[in-house]
């Protein structure tokens, strides 16, 4: 996969676990402004994938964490 295959996937995954938290879980929301932009930079690609990535992944932890602390009650 090319970096820019690799680059749009983990902003299209973003883009969904972003929704998923202002939609579902805007509690939330306030969490996404204090963590860190992850802003691409033509120097050095390999260390903004790595940056996307690690974004990625402490979104996704952050959102899973959460639903585990507070499920939904079924109405």
């Amino acid at each position: 996969m090319k970096n820019e295959e690799i680059e749009k996937d983990l902003n299209s995954k973003i883009l969904k676990v972003t929704m998923t938290i202002k939609e579902q879980y805007p509690e939330l929301s306030d969490f996404l402004e204090e963590m860190p932009a992850t802003i691409p930079s033509e120097k050095n690609v390999e260390i903004t994938l790595k940056n996307l990535s690690a974004y990625y992944e402490s979104l996704n932890s952050m959102l899973s964490k959460y639903k585990l602390e507070h499920p939904k009650s079924s109405k």
